[in-house]
């Protein structure tokens, strides 16, 4: 994971953070009457009417445990705690999200590193017995990465009768042996027929059909209550493995991202500005219509722009045939995934030392 702390360090010292950890020394509160009071890092009372404004405007939910507030107001995480279901959630500093937003490409590398923490989690949720939390949560996250499906929105659904993952319901899902198909109204009207073959999958989705209610994708929490699964869960979810403000977005924007570099590896070298053109219009295409967008949303949105830019200069093709650097576990990622983050990461350290040296 060295990688993830590497570019995020970056990330924080570019928008004048520091970038910190919750296992690092903080303030802590305790509650007193209808009100908290708050101590430092040595367990005094904090009377300095800054420092207790500061931690105020961080909003922090009064039914949060085990909060942990950042000691530096340039901390990149200026708060963490439990909610009421033992999820911990995250406050960032307003630089941080920022920052990244602006960033949102340079946060593909980041995410990539992430990936393997992410997997190696999936596949240790999907043992879980039962239907508890984490294993109905891996269930959507390895159908993000499989199918591309957008994870959904309660709203889309209520309003515009359009599905995504976390608000299907179980007549949205035909399931036989160890094969899925998907049939749903997606974003925008668009009728969707995604199929996937998993047997794990396929067996838990089953028994998730059986439960009582329509909802395709519910739990039991600890008390044995069914609840439903919802994007802000999936996103708490992915928040709690790694540690980073990651969505399920960002597996849209680094499949995106991949697909198109491939479909331009596969389309060969170009003779003319006009065919550049046409290849990268097909490549987009190819892309959009897994990702279940519009050629022009997923240009804009969902493939790093380098991978274009290094396709017009006549870098990319070479790029991505250079030998995949084998650093990674080789189960982590499957061959094209290996081969465009080791071109991305080459990049990467190119404009770096061009900066440096300019």
């Amino acid at each position: 994971m060295a990688q993830i702390a590497t570019a995020s360090v970056e990330v924080a010292e570019e928008a004048g953070l520091r970038y910190v950890s919750d296992e690092q020394p903080g303030y802590t509160r305790r509650r007193k009457g209808k009100s908290f009071q708050y101590f430092d890092t040595e367990g005094k009372l904090i009377r300095d009417e800054a420092r207790l404004l500061r931690i105020r405007r961080l909003a922090i939910p009064p039914p949060y445990r085990q909060v942990w507030i950042c000691p530096l107001p340039n901390g990149h995480i200026q708060a963490t705690g439990r909610d009421d279901r033992g999820r911990k959630q995250y406050r960032y500093h307003e630089r941080w999200r920022s920052i990244r937003d602006e960033n949102k490409y340079d946060r593909v590398l980041v995410f990539a590193a992430a990936l393997p923490k992410i997997r190696r989690r999936l596949q240790v949720d999907l043992k879980l017995p039962g239907l508890k939390g984490e294993k109905v949560l891996a269930t959507v996250v390895q159908l993000l990465q499989r199918t591309f499906i957008r994870v959904g929105n309660e709203e889309y659904a209520r309003q515009n009768k359009s599905f995504g993952l976390t608000t299907m319901k179980d007549h949205h899902v035909r399931v036989r042996g160890m094969r899925l198909r998907f049939r749903f109204r997606g974003k925008g009207g668009v009728q969707h027929e995604v199929d996937v073959s998993d047997r794990r999958i396929a067996k838990i989705v089953r028994k998730l059909q059986d439960l009582p209610g329509q909802h395709l994708f519910q739990y039991f929490d600890d008390d044995g209550n069914l609840c439903e699964v919802s994007s802000q869960d999936v996103n708490d979810y992915l928040r709690e493995i790694t540690g980073e403000d990651f969505t399920a977005k960002d597996f849209r924007t680094w499949a995106g991202t991949v697909l198109t570099a491939m479909a331009l590896k596969a389309q060969g070298k170009f003779a003319s500005k006009k065919e550049a053109t046409m290849s990268i219009k097909n490549a987009i295409t190819a892309a959009a219509k897994l990702l279940g967008n519009t050629p022009t949303i997923c240009r804009k949105c969902y493939v790093h722009p380098v991978v274009l830019e290094s396709y017009l200069s006549g870098n990319l093709i070479e790029g991505l045939r250079t030998k995949i650097d084998e650093a990674e576990e080789v189960h982590d990622f499957d061959e094209d995934e290996r081969t465009v983050l080791n071109f991305l990461r080459r990049h990467a350290g190119e404009t770096s030392l061009n900066k440096k040296t300019a």
